[in-house]
């Protein structure tokens, strides 16, 4: 993966981090592992000490204490090194990986002067929501991007990072259902999603078929609103085999999987499609017309 065109430091400024409290966790429990495994060595010898005044080992092979004292020094040591790997994996995937990988999804979508509409689900601090809005801008397109969040302070914090961007003229955002979006059938031209459908239904268990069931329904909302000859892309974590088999189910178009990429010590991938300009009804089915239902047009 070719690196960022920014300093993660510039990114990190703009949009700090939501995931402080895991970060933090992470650090504070790998010093706690490697100061003991530090207290340990200083004390190596009267470990080993203790080890050959016990009955158990005057039976075993010489510097058989010793190698237990080593073994006992060297698992917090372990830990240690496993969770600040661990940590340092968290923190480049929460800034300069998600910095990266918005980059390539944006460039999935071959012409941008074309968007009129854009949705970005489950927005965040809006690295995402933004990058979309600089293309528009570059393109000199009049078009505009919607972030949608579901808790309010987070559509605040976005707004305020597109300013700081320079590109809030392009950008709307909003708090919302993710389940039900809050908007009409075939209103985008463009339907983006970045490590965020993993988080649906977490209430019920992420393995569990209630949470699948609450994931392959936001996709569907995801294919409701986009327009016809739309493109969707959308980057998440593990269930990205469900996703697809849910979108080859939907009927979409030019289905495509990007090469294997580890976020958040997890397996990520971007599916990238297209909806069907004419959306084929089989025999048997019915075509559901949603038109009667009442949404909200923010842009």
């Amino acid at each position: 993966m070719g690196k960022s065109s920014r300093d993660w430091t510039q990114i990190y400024e703009i949009y700090g981090m939501d995931e402080w409290q895991t970060l933090t966790f992470l650090l504070l429990h790998a010093i706690v592992f490697f100061l003991l495994s530090v207290l340990l060595l200083i004390y190596f010898s009267p470990i080993c000490s203790f080890f050959d005044s016990l009955t158990l080992f005057s039976s075993l092979p010489p510097r058989s204490a010793r190698f237990a004292a080593g073994f006992i020094v060297s698992v917090p040591a372990l830990f240690a090194s496993c969770l600040f790997f661990v940590a340092g994996n968290f923190f480049y995937s929460s800034i300069p990986l998600r910095w990266e990988m918005s980059q390539r999804m944006v460039k999935v979508v071959n012409d941008w002067s074309n968007v009129k509409t854009a949705l970005d689900v489950g927005c965040g601090r809006g690295i995402l929501l933004n990058a979309i809005a600089k293309q528009l801008k570059k393109e000199g397109s009049s078009g505009r991007v919607v972030g949608l969040d579901q808790k309010k302070t987070v559509t605040t914090s976005t707004l305020r990072t597109a300013g700081i961007e320079g590109v809030q003229e392009y950008v709307t955002c909003r708090e919302g259902d993710v389940r039900q979006l809050p908007f009409g059938d075939n209103y985008f031209d463009v339907v983006v999603s970045a490590v965020f459908l993993h988080t649906v239904g977490k209430e019920f268990g992420r393995r569990t078929a209630a949470a699948a069931a609450e994931r392959v329904r936001v996709l569907g909302e995801v294919v409701r609103v986009l327009k016809p000859g739309g493109v969707g892309v959308v980057w998440d974590l593990v269930h990205v085999p469900e996703y697809v088999r849910r979108l080859q189910e939907l009927r979409m178009e030019e289905i495509t999987v990007s090469e294997r990429v580890t976020a958040f010590m997890m397996s990520s991938h971007i599916v990238s499609f297209r909806k069907p300009i004419q959306q084929p009804v089989a025999p048997g089915e019915v075509s559901l017309d949603c038109k009667s239902a009442h949404y909200v047009n923010i842009c």
